[in-house]
């Protein structure tokens, strides 16, 4: 009994990533179109930029906090974005994001990860410095 329940909560959850990576794509799409209006394109800008980015703000190798990203930002962006973007829109932007074959990859999201953790750890030393 608790292997079926297993078996079809991983369905469920497996499910959901497969939602979730299709939504990212329609943000992706919604981003990129000029009919969308522009603070739903800025934050779908922002929230596919992250999501589709090879490098995490946070790595998933700190302990709680790298998977924190993941499981609760993403998903939070991904649903504050969708709201932004009237229903019309939202449903011919899912259309064509059903077609796309590969997922696409964000260098401008990894690039603004890039330049975040290298502010940081400039602020960090300069702060190690002025403490010496």
């Amino acid at each position: 009994m608790a292997n079926a329940s297993a078996t079809r909560l991983f369905k469920e959850i497996r499910a959901w990533a497969r939602r979730l990576k299709e939504d990212v794509l329609v943000l992706w799409i919604a981003a990129r179109s000029r009919e969308t209006p522009l603070l739903a394109k800025l934050v779908a800008g922002a929230v596919a930029a992250y999501a589709l980015s090879p490098i995490d703000l946070i790595p998933d190798f700190i302990p709680v906090l790298g998977y924190l990203d993941d499981l609760l930002l993403v998903p939070f962006g991904i649903y504050v974005a969708l709201r932004m973007i009237p229903p019309d829109l939202l449903s011919e932007f899912r259309t064509r994001a059903a077609v796309i074959a590969d997922r696409p990859r964000s260098r401008w999201g990894a690039w603004v990860i890039v330049v975040t953790w290298l502010l940081a750890a400039v602020i960090g030393a300069t702060l190690v410095w002025r403490l010496i």
